[in-house]
């Protein structure tokens, strides 16, 4: 069944109310119902190339740990010691020998999490070490990227939420992608929606984003939120461009043989509710996505991947994509910091959306549908938040 896409003639233009960016309790139940059971990017398998590598990731007052055990199989586990709760792994990648032994007291488990041993075992009389094997996490690996969930949730597996985008997807061959610079991450004093609603939408790229624009300008389209997924892209002008990075990256971007025409000269953009973002560009595929530190306080995560066999000319090119990604980020960040600042205001009377921001409605339409708090215009006591909203009878969910 094809998308829906299309943007009504008569929809409510509105955005969510300005005490949803600032109510701790409301961000309580969002850890709580909409990140730790959807299904969130922990990194893609070439950050854990060989046997007994193994990365870390943490979120939401949870940690996790991905690695690969000594048949190289990538498995995922709760980064918690099942004895008195230490997390095992205390760097955020490398190689671990051939099992994991807890900085605390020493307990050992092997790599496919079952516990091998503890210090001074005649102290656990009676103990069954089959009991206390690590927890797994869900995972699955959709074109090389690593996806964990950390409880069952509403969404589907991760190949039937991308199953329109399959064929598109595929062709990158993002699998096959080594990582540039490692995983980075920073802080940003915004609510995490606000990161959201600002990267929802393309009407800003004009004025706010003169490389993108450069780059490609009118080209730019959205399309909305629909099970889950929303897409964009900037396909390239003709023009040679007027800045710097822009038109050397221009002169030095070439096709790849193993992407069709249409994506030789095209960024692209897979948004992944609640909170994540694939892009793809003729020299590299990144994923970046952002999780909440506290109301006004979110952390960016990104990491970009290129293709193995780029050559001198490609890594120029790589370079200056990077430059351009890199003054958007930074643009972005002033922006959110600009409009989350308002949500506190007594001034602010929420958002009037255009057309070209439907993008921004739907993402918010998906988290009415799983917290129907988000309806209210004003907000409920703070010790009454969860309550109300369990009141209200939470919807099922669209994606």
């Amino acid at each position: 069944m094809p998308r829906d896409i299309e943007v009504p003639e008569n929809w409510d233009r509105s955005g969510l109310p300005g005490w949803c960016y600032h109510s701790s309790a409301l961000l309580d139940l969002e850890k709580e119902k909409i990140f730790k059971t959807h299904w969130q990017i922990a990194c893609h398998v070439s950050d854990i190339p060989d046997a007994q590598n193994f990365q870390t990731f943490e979120f939401c007052g949870e940690r996790a740990i991905i690695l690969r055990d000594a048949n190289s199989q990538i498995r995922a586990f709760h980064n918690i010691c099942r004895h008195r709760g230490s997390r095992l792994v205390t760097k955020e990648r490398g190689t671990c020998p051939n099992a994991l032994v807890c900085p605390f007291h020493g307990w050992v488990y092997n790599l496919d999490g079952s516990l091998r041993g503890v210090a001074r075992p005649k102290s656990f009389s009676g103990m069954d070490k089959k009991g206390f094997g690590l927890k797994p996490v869900e995972l699955e690996i959709w074109n090389g990227f690593i996806f964990v969930r950390l409880r069952p949730g509403p969404q589907p597996s991760v190949a039937e939420l991308m199953a329109p985008f399959e064929a598109e997807a595929g062709a990158y061959k993002m699998a096959d992608h080594v990582p540039t610079d490692g995983i980075w991450t920073e802080e940003t004093p915004v609510n995490w929606k606000s990161v959201r609603d600002v990267d929802n939408e393309g009407y800003h790229v004009a004025l706010a984003h003169p490389a993108l624009q450069d780059l490609y300008g009118s080209t730019y389209a959205d399309e909305p939120f629909v099970d889950g997924i929303s897409r964009s892209d900037g396909k390239f002008t003709a023009t040679k461009g007027r800045r710097w990075a822009v038109r050397n990256y221009k002169k030095l971007t070439k096709p790849q043989p193993h992407l069709p025409e249409k994506l030789h000269k095209t960024w692209l953009y897979y948004g992944i509710f609640p909170n994540a973002v694939i892009a793809a560009t003729p020299e590299t595929i990144l994923f970046y996505q952002e999780f909440p530190l506290s109301t006004g306080k979110s952390r960016l995560r990104s990491a970009t991947y290129r293709n193995p066999n780029e050559d001198r000319q490609q890594r120029a090119a790589r370079y200056l994509a990077a430059r351009i990604d890199r003054e958007t980020v930074e643009e972005d960040i002033q922006l959110t910091i600009w409009s989350n600042e308002s949500m506190v205001s007594d001034a602010f009377d929420g958002f009037y959306l255009s057309d070209l921001e439907y993008g921004v409605r739907t993402h918010h339409d998906h988290l009415r549908h799983l917290l129907p708090i988000y309806n209210l215009d004003k907000a409920p006591h703070e010790d009454q938040v969860a309550d109300v909203n369990a009141s209200m009878g939470a919807h099922p969910p669209s994606e």
